[in-house]
Formats: C-alpha cells, sequence, structure tokens
C-alpha cells in the first residue's frame, strides 16, 4: 500500500511540474514584445527555471516507473505462486479433464501477458488521470469558456474508445484460448516426438499446428486490427479539439482578453489534456488483453479445491497395514458404472494382487486407496479409520508408490531417490544396490552426482524404473503400491527386482497390479477383476484348480507353442 502511495505521489508531483512549464513558457513569450524589444533578462531567468523543473520533473517520473515495476512485478510474482500453489490442492479429477498445456500457458503466457497490462496501467493511468485533473484545473484558472470547449468535446474519443474495446475483448479471450491450445499441442508433441515419428505422425502433427496457428494469427490478427484503430481515431477527435481551443482562443487575444503568452500556455494545456485521453485508451486496449489473460488464471485460482481434511481429522500411528473396503462404489462418470459393490478385507503383511483385463479397474482401486478419488458410496478404512477421517497427507506418507508411468525431476540422481525422505549417502546407496540400479548408476559421468534431464533426460524406460523402484526402496512406508512396476525392465532384471521386493513387502502390506501373471503367483490373494467386479478370489493354487477367467488368463500368457 506504501509504494501504491509513493506511485501517486510521485505522479502527482510529475504532472505538476510538467504544468507549470507551459506558464513559464506563457510568461517567456509575454517579455517578447517584438522586434528589439525582447526582455532577455527575465527571459534567461525563466529558461533556467524551466530547465531546472524539467530535470526534477524527469527525476520524478523515473523514481515512478520504478516504484511501479516493484508493485508490477512483485504482484505478479504473488498471482504466480498463488497459482501454482493452488494447483497442488486441486483434486485430480480436475487435472485430468485439463491440457498439462493449458496450465503452462496459464501460469506462464497468461500471466506474462497481465504483467505488461497491470505495468501499462500503473505507468499510464495514474500519470493520465492526474494530468488530465490538474491540466482541468489550471485551464480553468485561465479561461472559463475555452476549458469549456475543451471539456465538451474531449469525452468523444472515450465513447470511441469504449466503442472499439467492446469489440476487442471477446477476441483477446479467444486468442488466449488459442494460444493455451498451441502450447499444449507443442508440450504433447515435442514430449512425444519418438512416438510421432515411430508411426510417422509428422504430417498430421504438422497439419493440427497449422490449423491452430492459422488460428491463432487470424484472432490475433483481428484483435490486433481492431485494438489498433483506438489511438488514431482518438487522436483524431483530440486535435479537432486543439483545433477549437486554437480558433475561440484567438478571437479572445483579438479582444484583449487573452495575452498571446496565455493562449500559447492554453494550447499547450490542451494537449496536455487531450493526450491522456489517447494514452488511456491505449492502456484500455492493452487492459483487454490483459484482463482476458487475467480471467484465465483468476479462473485456474478460483477452481474448487480437493475436499480439505475435517478438523478432527486424524493422524495414522503405528501403522500394521489393515485395509478393508465395504460396499465400494465409483465412477468417474455419474452415468457410467465402473467400481460396483467391491467388498475386501485385508490383513497385514498380506500380498494382494489385483489383475484383469485392462479397464476392469485396476488402477482405479489404486486411486481410491490412496484417496486420489472420493468413493462414491460405501468406505475405505485403514487401521479401522475410515480414509476420509485420516489427514491425507498421513495416509499417503504411509504408502510407498511405484507406477508404470515414471516420473523423474531434473535433478540428480542422488536427489530423485532421496525424493520422498532425507538419507544419507549409505543409505541410498544401500537401497540402490537392493534394487539392482547401482551397477548402472555407477558407469553414468558422475555416478550419483550425474543431473538427469527433464523425466530422466536419456536414461532408458527401465533405468528410470529401477530409480522409482529404489526411491521406495529408501523410504521402506508400512503399505506398498506396485502398479505395473516392472512392466519395464528386462525379465533377468524383474527376476532380481523381484528377490529385492519380496524382501521389502516382507511384513508390509503390498498391493500388485499387473498384466504379466508370472509377477504376482507368490501373492497371498490375488482379486481378479471384470468390469469393476471381484469375480474370482484366492492364490494362484486355488484359482487354477477353479478353471475360471483367472485359469484363461494364465493360459493365454503361457500356452505352450
Amino acid at each position: 500500500m506504501l509504494l501504491i502511495i509513493l506511485s501517486l505521489v510521485a505522479a502527482a508531483a510529475t504532472t505538476l511540474l510538467q504544468l507549470y512549464v507551459p506558464i513559464l513558457a506563457g510568461n517567456a513569450i509575454d517579455h517578447i514584445i517584438g522586434p528589439g524589444m525582447v526582455e532577455f533578462g527575465a527571459v534567461s531567468k525563466i529558461l533556467i527555471k524551466m530547465i531546472m523543473i524539467i530535470l526534477c520533473a524527469a527525476f520524478m517520473q523515473w523514481l515512478m516507473n520504478v516504484i511501479n515495476n516493484h508493485i508490477t512485478f512483485k504482484v505478479v510474482k504473488d498471482i504466480r505462486k498463488k497459482a501454482f500453489d493452488h494447483i497442488q490442492t486441486l483434486p485430480l479429477s480436475y487435472l485430468d479433464t485439463k491440457q498439462y498445456g493449458d496450465f503452462v500457458s496459464r501460469i506462464i503466457a497468461d500471466i506474462d501477458q497481465f504483467s505488461d497490462g497491470l505495468l501499462m496501467g500503473f505507468s499510464q493511468l495514474f500519470t493520465g488521470l492526474v494530468m488530465i485533473v490538474g491540466t482541468l484545473v489550471f485551464m480553468f484558472t485561465l479561461n472559463v469558456t475555452i476549458t469549456f470547449v475543451v471539456v465538451i468535446l474531449t469525452p468523444l474519443s472515450l465513447f470511441v474508445a469504449a466503442f472499439i474495446a467492446k469489440k476487442t475483448y471477446n477476441l483477446f479471450i479467444r486468442q488466449s484460448e488459442k494460444r493455451a491450445a498451441m502450447t499444449g499441442l507443442v508440450e504433447e508433441m515435442v514430449g512425444n516426438e519418438k512416438v510421432v515419428q515411430a508411426f510417422s505422425y509428422e504430417d498430421s502433427a504438422i497439419e493440427r499446428f497449422e490449423k491452430i496457428n492459422d488460428e491463432l494469427a487470424d484472432t490475433s490478427l483481428k484483435a490486433t486490427f481492431f485494438s489498433s484503430l483506438t489511438n488514431p481515431c482518438t487522436r483524431f477527435i483530440n486535435n479537432l479539439v486543439y483545433a477549437a481551443v486554437g480558433i475561440v482562443g484567438a478571437f479572445f487575444v483579438i479582444s484583449g482578453k487573452l495575452s498571446v503568452g496565455q493562449l500559447t500556455c492554453f494550447l499547450s494545456y490542451a494537449n496536455q489534456y487531450t493526450k491522456p485521453f489517447n494514452e488511456i485508451s491505449g492502456v484500455v486496449t492493452e487492459l483487454q488483453n490483459a484482463v482476458a489473460c487475467a480471467m484465465r488464471v483468476f479462473e485456474l485460482i478460483d477452481a474448487k479445491e480437493e475436499i480439505p481434511d475435517k478438523k478432527n481429522a486424524v493422524t495414522l500411528q503405528n501403522v500394521k497395514g489393515s485395509v478393508e473396503l465395504k460396499n465400494v462404489n465409483f465412477s468417474y462418470v455419474p452415468d457410467k458404472k465402473l467400481i460396483q459393490n467391491l467388498n475386501l478385507l485385508v490383513h497385514p503383511g498380506m500380498r494382494v494382487a489385483i489383475v484383469g483385463p485392462t479397464g476392469c479397474g485396476k488402477s482405479t482401486v489404486i486411486n481410491l486407496l490412496m484417496r486420489f478419488y472420493d468413493v462414491s458410496s460405501g468406505s475405505i478404512s485403514v487401521e479401522g479409520n475410515d480414509i476420509r477421517d485420516i489427514k491425507r497427507e498421513s495416509l499417503r506418507e504411509n504408502y510407498g508408490m511405484v507406477l508404470q508411468e515414471t516420473w523423474l525431476k531434473a535433478a540428480s540422481i542422488k536427489e530423485n531417490i532421496a525424493y520422498g525422505r532425507k538419507a544419507t549417502d549409505e543409505e541410498i546407496i544401500a537401497a540402490a544396490k537392493a534394487t539392482h540400479a547401482h551397477s548402472f548408476i555407477k558407469r553414468l559421468p558422475n555416478g550419483y552426482d550425474t543431473i538427469l534431464g527433464e523425466d530422466g533426460g536419456s536414461l532408458s524406460q527401465g533405468q528410470k524404473q529401477l530409480l522409482c523402484i529404489t526411491r521406495v526402496m529408501l523410504a521402506v512406508p508400512p503399505m506398498l503400491i506396485l502398479d505395473e512396476a516392472t512392466s519395464s525392465i528386462d525379465t533377468r532384471t524383474e527376476l532380481k527386482v523381484q528377490r529385492a521386493f519380496a524382501s521389502l513387502m516382507a511384513g508390509r502390506t503390498s498391493f500388485i497390479v499387473a498384466h504379466r501373471l508370472s509377477t504376482i503367483m507368490e501373492a497371498d490373494m490375488i482379486l481378479v477383476m471384470k468390469d469393476g467386479n471381484i469375480i474370482e478370489q484366492g492364490n494362484h493354487e486355488s484359482l487354477m484348480k477353479l478353471g475360471g477367467f483367472y485359469s484363461e488368463l494364465y493360459n493365454s500368457q503361457y500356452k505352450q507353442a
């Protein structure tokens, strides 16, 4: 608030100093009576005074710009932080419905556009308003009649600016949307360039890009064209005002009611009075773009957060790994049922495998266990507590999770392994040896200090998967979730990792989602899912004897040629 007050004071000081210059200029002109009748002493003093005032005005304007930059970038920094922080609180159900590129566009491009508009608003809007008020006061002291001529005609430029602004606002909204679509497409194509080239999708990708690019160019051109009309239209009206002041003022000079110096001063004021209208109309146009971008940013910030933890939510203590699902029903889309009446009791230390065809709800069960989504009805309990009564952070830190989709941050291998907890170098190396990642890490240029690029850089998918497994091995949580955790590892390494997992899972409740049934044959319980229901349940031997759906799945994978 203090900076805004200082900015306003600097703007007022700048304006008042600039408004005093025409008075001095008019006085200097009045001291030039005619040929050979110039009062050089008086003119010299006035010129020296003018130079000092101009220098002071320049300094105050510089100070105002420094303050405005500080205010703008601080506001933008806070908004960007708030937007990013808010993403961390949004439910996955919201994030899953948006392109990731859209979030990138809102937090980076849209906020940058908003920043430009805000800076222009601070720099020109404040000074423009102060200039208008100041010049009106000075003009009224010189001549009321001419001042009324200026006041009556000038608002025409505002009506023109407002009319054009209404036309351009929707175009700037569409421009932001098209920019977001382009960001999303570029991120999608560049991030999956191997797949694009493997399936010869280059031409189709170029066609999609050109379509969005053409739409963006068309929308931007229209928005720029209409917004560019503002300045010349307002300048035309303001020139008419200037001409009217000159004509009316000339009659006052002829009648002796105004001196030539005063008329010169008045013309200068008329020009200074109309100039802010040009600037403000330009600011309004820029603000249209800024507001359109700000709307998208604030739409993200205002998005409904994940349901907060209850006030009396508990923190799990001494977790053994008892999990129970009672009459669980869930669907991503209300009219399309997925999980129906799912019941399951898992005792501490059990290894539970979930198998079934694609889309049967295996990964959905994992999402529900972690409370990434809340059940539609029924309940899930851990240690006898409904997970909706447990703090999310407490629930999730008691699970170790390895997904089929790997994620590594742009940092050293050591930092990636220790992502879930603080650990010594010895503990990190021990975890890597347990998952057989140590050997390939040592072959890297800087070993554990090797800096990885985005999403693992040049590491193979199997190596990235091993690092993710090592990350969980280091955390040693009481419960484990392995969702296709070894899908990208070769068979020989997989056998070694399975032995490491067997050691890790000893005494810990584990949920294992797998397509390769060889990885879950030793599970204590195998749940066979189909269309959201558990259709078979038991260990490997009992399910094979049953000769049902599981038996068909197993035989389809291991049928001898």
